[in-house]
C-alpha cells in the first residue's frame, strides 16, 4: 500500500503548503537601511529652505502630484512624521 501523504510532499514544489499557498518569509525590521533614499529631495521639490520644516498642508498638496516618486516621497516623509522616536 503506498503512503498518499508522501506522495503529495515529493509532489508538491518546495515552499509550497497543502492548499498551494505560500510560506510567508520572515520580514527582516530593517528596511530602512535597505532603502535607497536621497536625503533633502523632497524638501527640495518642495522648495522649502534648508533647516525649514515642511507642513502638513504642504505634503497634502504634493500627494497629489502627478509624480509618482513624488508621491511614494511624501507617503514616506508621513510615516517617518508619525513614527516614534526611540532614545
Amino acid at each position: 500500500m503506498v503512503n498518499r501523504a508522501s506522495t503529495r510532499q515529493q509532489i508538491m514544489k518546495p515552499g509550497l503548503r497543502r492548499g498551494g499557498r505560500l510560506k510567508k518569509k520572515k520580514k527582516d525590521g530593517k528596511w530602512i537601511q535597505k532603502a535607497n533614499i536621497e536625503k533633502g529631495a523632497l524638501r527640495k521639490k518642495l522648495g522649502v529652505k534648508k533647516g525649514k520644516k515642511i507642513t502638513m498642508a504642504q505634503l497634502n498638496k504634493a500627494s497629489k502630484s502627478s509624480n509618482p516618486t513624488t508621491r511614494k516621497q511624501v507617503a514616506l516623509a508621513r510615516a517617518f512624521k508619525n513614527m516614534k522616536r526611540r532614545s
